[in-house]
C-alpha cells in the first residue's frame, strides 16, 4: 500500500472511533469519543481537539494545500469551541463530526484537488473577512460607547 493511502486508512479509522464508534440502541445515531471526551469538565475537549490534530499533520505531510488544511482546522476549532459549552457542546459534538469532515475533505482533495482547493480559498478568505469585520465592528462600538462615555462626564 502506498503511504498516501495508509495515511488515510488511518484517518478513517480514527474519524470512526471519535466520531462513530457506537450506535445508540433504538436509533439510527452514531457516537465515538469526541462527545464522551467532552463530558469531562475541562479537558475533555481539550483531548479530543488534540487527538483531532492529527489530520492535519497527515494532511499537511501528503502535501495538501494551506487553505485545505485551514479549513480543516476550522473545523476542529469550531468543534472544540463550541463543544465545549457544558451538555448543549457535547449534543453538538454528536451531530458536528469535525473528523469525519476533515477526512471526507481530504478525500474530495485526492479526487479533484483544484476544486477543492479553490473552495477552501473561498471559505477561509470568507471567513478571514468576517472576523475582520467582527473586529472593525467591535473597534468602532467600543470607540463610539468610549465618546458617549466622555460626553456624560
Amino acid at each position: 500500500m502506498s503511504e498516501p493511502h495508509v495515511s488515510l486508512q488511518r484517518l478513517r479509522t480514527l474519524g470512526s472511533i471519535m466520531d462513530e464508534l457506537v450506535v445508540i440502541r433504538g436509533t439510527r445515531i452514531r457516537i465515538g469519543l469526541d462527545p464522551v471526551l467532552g463530558l469531562i469538565p475541562g479537558v475533555g475537549d481539550f483531548i479530543g481537539a488534540s487527538i483531532s490534530m492529527y489530520a492535519l499533520f497527515v494532511a499537511a505531510r501528503l502535501g495538501t494545500p494551506p487553505s485545505v488544511v485551514l479549513r480543516m482546522a476550522g473545523n476542529i476549532l469550531v468543534d472544540a469551541v463550541l463543544g465545549s459549552v457544558p451538555f448543549l457542546g457535547d449534543l453538538f459534538d454528536v451531530g458536528w463530526k469535525s473528523n469525519l469532515r476533515n477526512i471526507a475533505l481530504l478525500e474530495r482533495y485526492a479526487a479533484t484537488p483544484a476544486r477543492t482547493r479553490r473552495t477552501s480559498q473561498l471559505l477561509v478568505a470568507g471567513v478571514v473577512i468576517v472576523v475582520l469585520g467582527v473586529i472593525v465592528a467591535a473597534a468602532w462600538a467600543g470607540a463610539a460607547a468610549f465618546r458617549r462615555i466622555r460626553g456624560m462626564l
